[in-house]
C-alpha cells in the first residue's frame, strides 16, 4: 500500500513517518483481525469450562478492540489515513485465517496459543525497529504487547500442567495445536 503523507508530527521527518505508518497500519490490520477471531471463539467454544473461557475472553475483545482505534489514530496523527476495511485485512495480512470453528475449551486456547505467539512475536519486531524511529509509536506498542502477553499467559494458564510443561509445546500450527491441547 502506497503512504502518501501531505503532513506529519513535528520533529518526524517523512521518510520515518512513512514507516512507522506502515508499521502501525500491519499492527491495525492484526488488531481487528485478532479481536474477531477472539470472538469467533467466544461464540464458538464448548465444554465443561466454557463460561470460564467464554467469559475471559470478553475482556481481551474490548482491550483488542482499543488498540485498534488507537492504532488508527496514531496513523491520523502521523498524517495518514488508517484503513480497517475487512478485505484490507485479508488482502494484507501475513498469517492465515483462523481454522477452528466449533471445538472444545482446550482446542480452542490451544489454537489461541499459536494465534497470540504469531501477533506477540510482531509486535516485538515492530518495537525494536520502532526504537530508532518514533519512541511515542515504540511505547504504544510496548504497553499493548503488555496486555497481549498477559492474556497470552491467561490462555496458556489452561495449558499447561503441574510442571509448566505447555500441552501445545511444538505446535506450528492451530490445527496441530487444538490436537495437542484438547
Amino acid at each position: 500500500m502506497a503512504i502518501n503523507l501531505k503532513y506529519t508530527t513535528p520533529g518526524l521527518d517523512e521518510k520515518d513517518a512513512v514507516r512507522v505508518v506502515e508499521l502501525l497500519q500491519d499492527r491495525l490490520y492484526a488488531a481487528n483481525d485478532l479481536h474477531l477471531t477472539l470472538k469467533h471463539v467466544h461464540w464458538n467454544v464448548v465444554g465443561p469450562h466454557f463460561i470460564a473461557v467464554h467469559e475471559m475472553l470478553d475482556p481481551q475483545v474490548e482491550e483488542v478492540r482499543g488498540f485498534a482505534d488507537d492504532l488508527a489514530e496514531r496513523i491520523a496523527t502521523l498524517g495518514g489515513s488508517p484503513v480497517g476495511t475487512p478485505a484490507a485485512i485479508v488482502e494484507n495480512r501475513s498469517w492465515d485465517e483462523y481454522s477452528i470453528g466449533r471445538a472444545t475449551t482446550q482446542e480452542h486456547l490451544g489454537a489461541l496459543d499459536v494465534v497470540y505467539q504469531g501477533v506477540i512475536t510482531s509486535y516485538r519486531e515492530a518495537i525494536k525497529e520502532l526504537g530508532e524511529l518514533d519512541p511515542v509509536t515504540e511505547d504504544m506498542f510496548i504497553g499493548q504487547t503488555d496486555k497481549l502477553e498477559l492474556f497470552h499467559w491467561f490462555i496458556r494458564a489452561h495449558l499447561e500442567d503441574k510442571s509448566g510443561a505447555l500441552a501445545t509445546d511444538g505446535a506450528s500450527s492451530e490445527e496441530q495445536a487444538a490436537k495437542a491441547a484438547g
